[in-house]
């Protein structure tokens, strides 16, 4: 008996171990890579995805290039998350098309890979997308310009992204097409606008630094600015504060994308006239879902999801539906 006691404490030991390593295996691991850290929409989107990795009982990796743009780095991370045993990775790519042979090594190793917000390019190089209709989004905030300009002569900025970026193309030429100029389809990744109107195209990254660099450097062009696109609510926050140093802020309506909590705050307090309202967190939450359910059965997401747009204004405007400051704040990066 002496004998035996060692035995099956040994074994059981050896038991608890194995179904220690099972539990940890059968663990989805997930990975998150976002363009940069600290645009608040992707610390929304890491914040959620964390959230309901938690909740499903997954592993969530997460990374991020240095700035916008930095497209090495996210395949370095690609890289990294393979190794550490990620089988699916969502990612919001930061050249829609530099980033493509990462994905298709890691989807060749079996790997799931969903884009978020951002398509690649050509599209279909991921297996789903899970993203706002950045048209759509452009062409209610350009909608919304044309009448709240009230008839007045269009003296157009435009603060965009970078060239060639889908994302950044589609808010754009949305916009124009909004407002009744002539633009490209949803399809094209080249910016139109230099047609009647438009004064000055000035590239910001999504940064209120570089928002307010194009914005100084625009008003140097054309002093009459009347009307400021923004790909995103820190360009447009660096774009008012150029506006203002020049004395030219209540006379100039800016428009922009987004609509996350602190942008909302800024069209009620009339920096921004209206913002596209989109959700960052509804975007992550189901991306982590879909790398769930492939860990358990092994069933890959496919194609489009418009995970939606709402416009959000300070005032309402004739013939162009919108939800007030109220609505944006409650709804904001997602919330509700």
């Amino acid at each position: 008996m002496q004998v035996i006691r060692p035995v099956l404490a040994l074994s059981a030991l050896a038991f608890a171990a194995t179904a220690a390593t099972s539990a940890f295996a059968a663990e989805p691991v997930i990975g998150l890579i976002t363009k940069t850290e600290t645009n608040p929409f992707f610390v929304k989107m890491k914040e959620g995805a964390a959230a309901e990795a938690k909740k499903l009982g997954a592993k969530l990796l997460t990374a991020a290039g240095k700035t916008d743009g930095d497209n090495a780095g996210q395949v370095t991370a690609i890289e990294n998350m393979m190794a550490a045993g990620a089988k699916t990775i969502l990612i919001t790519p930061s050249d829609s098309k530099a980033i493509v042979p990462a994905i298709k090594k890691a989807q060749a190793a079996g790997v799931m890979v969903i884009a978020l917000d951002s398509p690649t390019d050509p599209e279909n190089a991921t297996d789903a997308l899970f993203a706002t209709n950045n048209y759509k989004a452009g062409e209610l905030i350009g909608a919304y310009a044309k009448a709240a300009l009230g008839g007045k002569p269009a003296v157009i900025a435009t603060l965009d992204l970078f060239p060639g970026h889908p994302v950044g193309a589609q808010r754009h030429n949305g916009f124009l097409k909004g407002f009744g100029l002539t633009a490209p389809d949803a399809k094209s990744n080249e910016l139109g606008g230099k047609a009647a109107g438009v004064v000055c195209m000035a590239d910001s990254f999504g940064d209120r630094a570089k928002g307010q660099t194009g914005m100084e450097n625009c008003l140097q062009k054309n002093p009459n600015i009347n009307l400021v696109y923004t790909i995103n609510e820190p360009a447009a926050a660096g774009a008012y504060n150029a506006l203002k140093a020049a004395g030219k802020e209540k006379n100039v309506v800016i428009v922009s994308v987004d609509g996350g909590c602190a942008g909302v705050a800024d069209v009620g307090k009339g920096v921004i006239a209206a913002t596209s309202q989109q959700y960052p967190l509804r975007m992550a939450s189901m991306g982590v879902a879909a790398g769930v359910e492939y860990a358990k059965t092994g069933k890959k997401v496919s194609g489009y999801t418009d995970t939606g747009v709402t416009l959000i204004a300070g005032k309402a405007v004739a013939g162009v539906d919108s939800k007030d400051v109220k609505t944006g704040t409650d709804l904001c990066w997602g919330n509700k």
